[in-house]
């Protein structure tokens, strides 16, 4: 008989030393990314004032991921991880670098800064799957929920800590920001550098257009996992509105920089405080249902944020968006991960990760777009009204999803 891997183990996750090091690196690239957000944001809404540009930092970003997906997930299934991902953490390394060069000589452009975030958004095309993948390597699968929360918790930490550390440091200049960023990143490329994986050696094959695709193939075989991933796709493409921050701090709810960097972080606080939780009292039954009620939360908040006028009350509504979308997290990774073959990890994680990419940058190009045409306040009402009507037409479409009960790998449920 087998047993859920949901139930509590004894082994601690401190115990597993690729584990510590590898989140300690996420901790710090994450911190870095976080606080060069809100430079980048503060910085394009004040040489343009649009928020069409705005919105324009999230697609930028995005096109790499959509354009190089295939070969993301195909060098990730045949290559090193652990090279690559450094790799990439120094290539955003050099762009902060840029950044900050530029900034402090004082010729940086929006056309430098999209420049710098288009090479930005080629390293975390190769980084954010990797970073899903080689969470699973570091523990053994029976803490594998355990450590996907916690590992999600400690990034928080760095969500919380980035904006707000963001928002001050740029009080001293823009640059200021950016050389810190730059720091952070090689501190992450050297801890990553440090975890030591045993990954088995298997026979690679050719390289074919099946092979490619197989990711897209896979996800397609296994209904339950396309409708957890695009799920997320859609709730959060529609209910987004992080993009449109810099103008609510300014010109809603007139707070200056650090009060942006406060509304960036208070999602993270909520999203801390619930990964915590499911850390320490994992989710063990209903957990289909419990992420689309997480996901109706989601868009129930994002609704109130965008009628909000108070700022304690912006704060609270985006902590229980962050909250709600922590529980999503953590049930869509655990389920996909335990689901994918290691063989297939790369490139499922590959596809996966363009989809949160869509949910993520698009997402904020539509909340721009969307806030250029009808209104900063009516484009976020819209969304939250579209992230509720997502998730009852997803009941219906993926009921074996919203049936799922516990977090067990395929093998498991299998043989049950």
């Amino acid at each position: 008989m087998s047993s859920s891997i949901a139930d509590p183990v004894s082994e601690s996750l401190l115990q597993q030393r690729p584990f510590c090091f590898f989140s300690l690196a996420r901790v710090a690239s994450t911190l870095a990314l976080q606080m060069q957000v809100v430079a980048v944001g503060w910085q394009i809404y004040q040489l343009t004032g649009s928020a069409f540009n705005l919105g324009m930092i999230g697609l930028v970003q995005f096109v790499p991921s959509l354009f190089l997906v295939f070969v993301v997930g195909h060098v990730a299934d045949r290559y090193d991880r652990r090279i690559i991902l450094m790799s990439c953490v120094l290539l955003e390394a050099c762009c902060a670098l840029l950044l900050g060069v530029g900034s402090a000589g004082d010729w940086l452009t929006k056309e430098v800064i999209f420049v710098a975030v288009f090479f930005i958004g080629i390293g975390r095309a190769f980084s954010a799957p990797l970073m899903q993948v080689m969470v699973s390597a570091t523990v053994p699968a029976p803490l594998l929920p355990r450590a996907i929360a916690a590992f999600a918790s400690v990034t928080q930490i760095a969500i919380i800590v980035g904006p707000a550390l963001g928002g001050l440091l740029y009080v001293a200049g823009p640059d200021a920001v950016y050389f810190s960023s730059f720091a952070m990143f090689m501190l992450s490329a050297l801890l990553v550098w440090l975890v030591r994986i045993n990954r088995p050696v298997k026979a690679k094959p050719a390289v074919t257009l099946k092979t490619l695709f197989a990711g897209i193939a896979f996800i397609r075989s296994k209904p339950a996992v396309m409708g957890a991933i695009s799920l997320d796709l859609f709730a959060v493409l529609l209910g987004g509105a992080t993009a449109l921050l810099p103008i609510y701090a300014h010109d809603i709810l007139h707070t200056g920089s650090v009060g942006l960097g406060m509304l960036r972080s208070a999602p993270a606080i909520g999203a801390l405080t619930t990964g915590l939780l499911l850390s320490r009292y994992p989710l063990k039954n209903k957990v289909g249902r419990t992420m689309f009620a997480a996901v109706a939360c989601y868009g129930l908040a994002t609704l109130i944020f965008s009628m909000s006028h108070w700022f304690i009350l912006s704060l609270l509504m985006l902590a229980i968006l962050g909250a709600s979308d922590m529980v999503s997290v953590v049930i869509r990774s655990s389920f996909v991960q335990l689901q994918t073959p290691d063989e297939m990890r790369g490139r499922v994680n590959s596809v996966n990760s363009v989809f949160i990419g869509t949910s993520n940058q698009l997402g904020e190009f539509e909340s721009g777009l969307t806030a250029s045409l009808l209104g900063t306040v009516p484009a976020v009402a819209v969304g939250g009204l579209g992230t509720l009507f997502v998730v009852a037409l997803w009941i219906k479409l993926f009921p074996d999803l919203y049936k799922v009960d516990r977090l067990v790998p395929a093998d498991d449920v299998a043989s049950q």
